[in-house]
């Protein structure tokens, strides 16, 4: 009798606890479902595009790394592709196009938005420390004949190499800063570009200053030959670095002629070779000033374009 009793009240108690236990797991099931869901937002994978623009201005590598370095702190790029003999650069993104855009379009070069579509790859893959050794060789190259322009005009009286010069110096002040911009934080880029831009600007008022003063002042002509002898070495200068930087781009190390010869700095080099042969020709420093002048209106646009970096 007392076994009955108590197996009656255990298997009573022991099926109470079971009721209790399904009625909380009924409960948390409920809850579970009911429950309003919100998205993760994080874990869902933002498609990477690409949007084509066309860069009409973008015709020598200064021009390559001025875009780099404007776009290098926006967090939307994934990569970016140029094609300077096409002049044209793809932007892999995920987002903020209109601040890409408004980025590139700040620069002046006469950009214009193509389209854009989903990309095959999210990122184009770039040799860092390839792209770092070319930087280094272009900055050698214009720094080194920034010093024999400048050297050579002052001895020949020539502004036009003078001019010229500056605008080598301009572009070694672009590649300088995307070498400082590798692993450099986004205020110091701004502070180094403030201040190339200022010193280039300086430079270039000088420039204007004493171009008036020798058309004014009735300065001796300068020496047509120096003139011609180093600007020729320029063309050549400027030509080594289109090629490697399309050698970089291509196996087939391939580049059009039209790309050469339409190139802002080999223009300028066979303006002041033009220079050169007026002044021989005419026994005058009028085309060497004209020239010179031309040129540190192109070095001032390029001053302003660096300032740009540091907004």
């Amino acid at each position: 009798m007392f076994d009955r009793i108590v197996k009656s009240r255990g298997g009573r108690v022991f099926g109470d606890e079971i009721q209790q236990h399904d009625s909380r797991l009924q409960e948390g099931v409920n809850a579970q479902y009911l429950r309003p869901h919100t998205l993760d937002t994080r874990a869902v994978a933002t498609p990477v595009q690409k949007t084509t623009f066309v860069v009409p201005q973008m015709d020598c590598p200064s021009e390559e790394s001025l875009i780099r370095l404007q776009l290098d702190g926006l967090a939307g790029v994934r990569g970016l592709d140029f094609d300077l003999p096409g002049r044209r650069l793809v932007v892999f993104h995920d987002g903020q196009l209109t601040e890409i855009e408004q980025s590139i379009a700040a620069l002046n070069l006469g950009s214009r938005r193509l389209g854009t579509e989903e990309a095959d790859s999210p990122t184009v893959e770039e040799d860092a420390k390839g792209q770092r050794s070319l930087l280094l060789i272009l900055l050698a190259i214009n720094f080194a004949f920034f010093i024999v322009e400048m050297a050579t005009g002052l001895v020949s009286r020539s502004m036009g190499l003078v001019a010229d010069s500056l605008d080598m110096l301009a572009d070694a002040f672009v590649y300088g800063l995307s070498l400082f911009a590798v692993g450099g934080t986004a205020a110091r880029k701004r502070g180094v570009a403030r201040l190339a831009g200022y010193f280039q600007i300086a430079l270039a008022v000088a420039g204007f200053a004493e171009v008036l003063r020798r058309f004014f002042g009735g300065e001796a002509t300068p020496d047509s030959r120096a003139m011609i002898v180093v600007s020729v070495l320029a063309l050549v200068a400027n030509a080594a670095c289109l090629y490697l930087l399309q050698k970089s781009k291509s196996e087939e190390a391939h580049m059009r002629a039209t790309m050469i010869f339409t190139s802002n700095d080999v223009v300028i080099n066979l303006g002041v070779i033009a220079a050169g042969v007026l002044v021989s020709w005419f026994d005058s420093n009028r085309p060497d000033l004209i020239v010179g002048a031309i040129v540190f209106g192109v070095v001032m646009r390029g001053a302003v374009k660096i300032l740009k970096l540091g907004k």
